[in-house]
């Protein structure tokens, strides 16, 4: 097995835990997917980093967790609790936006890459397609071109081509050095049953994605719904 590891200038010291990189990708996704059941309960935000849809890996975090996650987050300022008026039930936000300077679609980008793990520009316009509009490919490139270029730190850094792929990789920096697993060139070469109508497979998987990821948000938002009426009495 092929070991590549990426030296870069990394904007976070120290780097954030896998499990806080989950944490901030999880709130950067429901805000921008489910804005009406945002800022998010800690019960809701447990749901949020476990899903089952979008996440490489998938994890299966509890509470203790996530809460302490939480709590080094907000020592940092990337984290806010909030409590509405009228509820007696804390609420988290992230301070991303605040902290790093980016807009709504430059958090997208980080976002995925923060669920998802290395993606090709073209993985991350369709996966970002809920989240923020972009005028196609190009679009994406360029802005991912603006995130590996900042002047205050890179949030994004490209990977060395795997031998055999033809696009090139991109991953998100604020959990520190990125060590890409590479497999044999013979794995990085698909058969050629598995190489027909490549298109038409895409946006077959990305509308299933986009179906299981819309089911779960749906479950989620109601467990915060019962989580708040629950806390009422």
């Amino acid at each position: 097995m092929l070991m590549l590891e990426i030296h870069t200038v990394h904007p976070m010291h120290p780097p954030l835990t896998h499990v806080e990189v989950r944490v901030l990708g999880s709130l950067l996704e429901k805000t921008a997917t489910t804005p009406e059941h945002y800022p998010l309960t800690l019960s809701a935000l447990v749901a949020a980093c476990n899903q089952l849809s979008n996440r490489e890996p998938v994890m299966q975090l509890d509470e203790d967790a996530v809460t302490s996650a939480v709590v080094t987050l907000r020592r940092r300022s990337l984290l806010r609790a909030i409590q509405p008026a009228g509820s007696r039930v804390t609420k988290y936000q992230h301070l991303l936006n605040e902290a790093l300077d980016l807009d709504a679609r430059e958090l997208a980008l980080l976002g995925v890459l923060m669920l998802r793990g290395p993606q090709t520009v073209g993985e991350l316009n369709t996966r970002t397609q809920r989240w923020a509009e972009f005028s196609g490919l190009s679009g994406v490139e360029q802005l991912l071109d603006t995130l590996v270029a900042r002047d205050s730190g890179s949030l994004v850094t490209r990977l060395p081509r795997r031998p055999g792929q033809k696009e090139q990789r991109f991953a998100q920096l604020l959990g520190g050095e990125v060590v890409d697993s590479a497999p044999a060139t013979v794995h990085d070469t698909p058969p050629a049953s598995a190489q027909v109508a490549p298109d038409a497979r895409d946006a077959h998987m990305a509308a299933l994605e986009s179906r299981v990821q819309q089911l779960e948000e749906q479950l989620t938002a109601l467990r915060a719904e019962f989580t708040t009426f629950r806390a009422q009495f």
